[in-house]
């Protein structure tokens, strides 16, 4: 059979409920459950057959149906009410980013997955939550702001457990004509296509646009007829093929999504690449300028200059790295279309610390040479980041590494339940919802009751169980159970028994057995005749990965024991559905990754704004959020790092299983017998106002714009006006620095005695020898180093080369001191931008 193509016809909607087609294909409705409720009540079936999603639920519901509900007139109430808040917040002028931000340049963000809802299954965990969070944040400020990315049409894999609880992966082709995405056009009317060439074929995509709430995003599609086949495969599958399959996404989302956004005619000045995925995106940047006649160190310099790179891995084996002759076979002529060489171009990408098998191409170490900016996900990930990546700046040290950190965050009203949000609402100001960022909104909270915030959790908690159990049925279904197995999902977990939620990806330093390690212990606390606890897990592994794999099963295993049957659960399918389920159902989240490997996580924030206090070791955001007094929740193990990984994890299932005994447990179960201000109630309350603010995925984005988005628009103003004037002074300065470095030396004088009094005063001299780089271009600084603390002291210059500086000691502790110089010219993104020092 020959297709020519396929087309989505809506039906003519009634007008009285004619607008929710025009809904259906904004995105906004991800994060309003009022407005899914009213594609849901269409036909409950339905919706649940296809995903949750608007656009296929109004293709497949029938007329009568549709006539029915127009003919209701509680359905029209609740529709209207939906479309006039849909209105108020689109045609709202007055935002924060109009307030606050007046002088931001227009921002475009890559990322090479985005969760944005279920029903557009194209992330496959916290990467994706992020960068959809990210999106729907940017729109509910009113950022100038466009998303760029990949439309994978089999997304990423649907997890099934088998009888045996190992994992299963299926790929459902997605039909992107029941998406709520939409092509963009020409004005010709025809389909609007990007093109590259990628390993020597000339490769079209198709860009598709997805709106969300005030801000769009454009996903590129290669699955078009005039393709070669393999082509057309570069967006089938998110993260499923080989090291070349990875390399050519990653030209298609750099490269091409680049040309995406001149085809559509969006205009960019600030550039953001979550993660080494779309490293090359400035590859193109170059191209354009060097095309224009730009040499290629200024076009490097321009286009450096306006981009932040974000990174999220914690260790040095998740960057993605391609040896030269991989590179060579899909990026050879671009040495040449640069006007540079092989070496320089490839040597922007290496890190000899990390080449055991020799030179390679580094995707993260290609994003932060390609950047003036760089941050992790979170104050200990900076940390960690800036250890990982000192090699870059060999003489530094690691606390002074130009990376900083923005902590990320959640969408709060993704996955706070509604009934959470109406109650906060009736002790909220009007406009909170444009306010979740400040801290002192939060304190209304302490007008709710212990009862109306129980009430409340005692309702999604119930839902949450319902969910459960028929979960648990449709798997035994799939999987052959007999009437009897059937029959005892109706008493899988019970609502009165503390209930403890663990779902995340199932990466093996996540550790999700750990509460697994003493298991005649667990059985004792799950058991318990008065005080028991129930667990419910869900989780993905990569499709590759065994080990993370054998955890699922060990799991489910566990899950079938006599001893524990009904009472640990394991969820298969993990994605966006079941993490709000799971988010606003649960007493207590539990979060044990091996500190320091978590770069931030999210689950836990979205657990507290529901009320839900964490149970988390000391990594990522649960370091900074964790009260001291556990007023908020409990920390597991200690804030430290293990040298042996045995012992860490005795210590922190010791941890565990103690906290749970003596603290958690007796804590939850007193809420019965007391309602004093210290008990689970106030645990709640704690929860909700010291984490919603503070992690909400609004106070993350206001971060990005003050600390990275308005700095990168400011260096745009610098660099770009006459013809990049300043960015060709700044990479011709460079090169001169560059070539006269080595001629460049510095020495130095002191009178350093063994000890000192707090307050002593000592002077330090230096003579320097500048080459031919003139002295203002140079500083000298005395740096003294205590713990991880790094204080700077300017020396004057003198006559003569002669710099010097008296230091006050005025803090007890071990010093280390030294003297270094360094290059410096105004306009620099940071004094070590050039990574050349040099130390007496």
């Amino acid at each position: 059979m020959n297709i020519l193509g396929k087309i989505t016809v809506l039906p003519k909607l009634p007008a009285a409920i004619g607008r929710l087609s025009e809904l259906a294909y904004n995105l906004y409705w991800s994060w309003q459950p009022r407005a899914c409720a009213l594609y849901r009540d269409l036909d409950p079936g339905i919706w649940e057959t296809y995903g949750h999603n608007p656009v296929r639920s109004l293709l497949e519901v029938s007329n009568e149906d549709m006539e029915r509900a127009a003919a209701d007139p509680e359905f029209v109430r609740r529709y209207e009410a939906v479309m006039a808040d849909f209105d108020a917040y689109m045609s709202r002028t007055d935002t924060w980013a109009s307030r606050h931000a007046q002088d931001l340049k227009p921002v475009a963000y890559f990322s090479m997955e985005y969760a944005l809802h279920e029903s557009l299954p194209i992330y496959s965990g916290g990467l994706g939550v992020l960068a959809g969070d990210h999106c729907k944040s940017a729109s509910d400020l009113g950022l100038p702001f466009t998303a760029v990315g990949l439309l994978f049409h089999d997304g990423y894999f649907r997890q099934t457990l088998g009888r045996d609880g190992w994992q299963e992966e299926k790929y459902d082709h997605l039909d992107v004509t029941t998406l709520p995405v939409r092509p963009i056009h020409t004005p010709e009317r025809e389909d609007l296509r990007i093109s590259l060439d990628i390993g020597g074929r000339r490769v079209e995509a198709r860009v598709w646009q997805l709106v969300v709430g005030r801000i769009r995003m454009l996903l590129l599609d290669t699955d078009v007829p005039e393709n070669h086949p393999d082509d057309r495969l570069l967006t089938s599958r998110l993260y499923g093929g080989d090291q070349e399959m990875r390399l050519k996404q990653y030209m298609l989302l750099g490269i091409g999504g680049v040309r995406a956004l001149r085809a559509a005619g969006v205009t960019a000045e600030v550039w953001h690449m979550n993660e080494g995925h779309a490293g090359l995106l400035n590859l193109e940047r170059i191209r354009e300028q060097v095309e224009q006649g730009m040499d290629f160190r200024t076009a490097h310099e321009l286009t450096a200059g306006g981009t932040l790179f974000t990174t999220h891995t914690p260790v040095p084996a998740g960057n993605d790295t391609f040896s030269w002759d991989l590179i060579d076979r899909y990026l050879g002529d671009w040495p040449a279309r640069l006007h540079t060489s092989r070496e320089q171009l490839y040597g922007l990408a290496r890190n000899e610390a990390m080449e055991p098998n020799g030179p390679a191409f580094n995707m993260t170490v290609f994003g932060l040479r390609m950047s003036r900016m760089a941050n992790g996900v979170s104050k200990l990930h900076g940390r960690v980041s800036r250890e990982m990546w000192k090699g870059l700046y060999p003489d530094l040290y690691p606390e002074e590494v130009p990376i900083g950190h923005v902590t990320n965050g959640a969408h709060n009203f993704s996955f706070t339940s509604q009934r959470m949000r109406d109650l906060l609402s009736s002790v909220m100001p009007q406009d909170w919802a444009e306010r979740l960022h400040e801290p002192e909104l939060w304190q209304n909270v302490e007008k709710l009751s212990d009862a109306q915030l129980a009430e409340v959790q005692r309702e999604m908690k119930a839902e949450m169980i319902t969910f459960v159990r028929d979960h648990q049925r449709e798997m035994l279904l799939r999987n052959g159970a007999g009437a009897a197995e059937l029959a005892y999902t109706e008493t899988l977990l019970s609502p009165d028994v503390l209930t403890i939620g663990f779902a995340r990806r199932f990466a093996t330093y996540k550790r999700a057995t750990l509460l697994l390690r003493d298991r005649e212990r667990l059985s004792r606390i799950v058991n318990h005749p008065e005080h028991p606890v129930q667990f419910v897990f869900a989780g993905k592994a990569h499709p590759a990965d065994n080990p993370g794999k054998a955890l699922i099963q060990e799991i489910y295993r566990l899950s079938q024991q006599p001893e524990f049957r009904g009472k640990i659960v394991i969820l298969e399918n993990y994605d966006m559905h079941v993490a709000r389920r799971l988010v606003q159902g649960v007493d207590v989240w539990m979060n044990n990754p091996r500190r320091p490997m978590e770069a931030s996580g999210t689950s836990g924030m979205k657990a507290s704004f529901n009320g839900s206090p964490n149970f988390s070791v000391l990594d990522g955001w649960w370091v900074e959020g964790h009260r001291e007094d556990n007023a908020n929740g409990w920390p597991i193990g200690e804030e430290r790092e293990y040298a042996d990984q045995a012992v860490q994890d005795d210590a922190d299932a010791f941890s565990l299983y103690s906290t749970l005994e003596q603290t958690i447990v007796p804590l939850y179960y007193s809420r019965n017998v007391r309602g004093d201000a210290e008990g689970w109630g106030r645990v709640v309350r704690s929860a909700i106002e010291s984490v919603s603010a503070q992690f909400s995925m609004q106070r993350q984005v206001i971060d990005y714009v003050q600390g990275y988005y308005l700095p990168l628009s400011q260096r745009h103003d610098l660099l770009v006006p006459e013809g990049a004037r300043r960015a060709r002074e700044i990479a011709e300065w460079k090169t001169w620095i560059e070539n006269q470095w080595p001629q460049v030396a510095i020495s130095a004088a002191h009178t350093l005695p063994a000890t000192a009094e707090p307050g002593a005063q000592v002077v330090i001299t230096a003579q320097v020898n500048p080459a031919r780089i003139a002295p203002d271009e140079l500083r000298a600084e005395v740096v003294l180093r205590r713990g991880h603390r790094v204080e700077r002291m300017p020396m004057q210059r003198q006559e003569g080369g002669q710099y010097s500086a008296t230091v006050s000691l005025n803090r007890s502790g071990m010093y280390e001191v030294g003297v270094r110089l360094y290059p410096a010219l105004p306009g620099l993104s940071n004094d070590f931008e050039l990574g050349l020092i040099k130390w007496a």
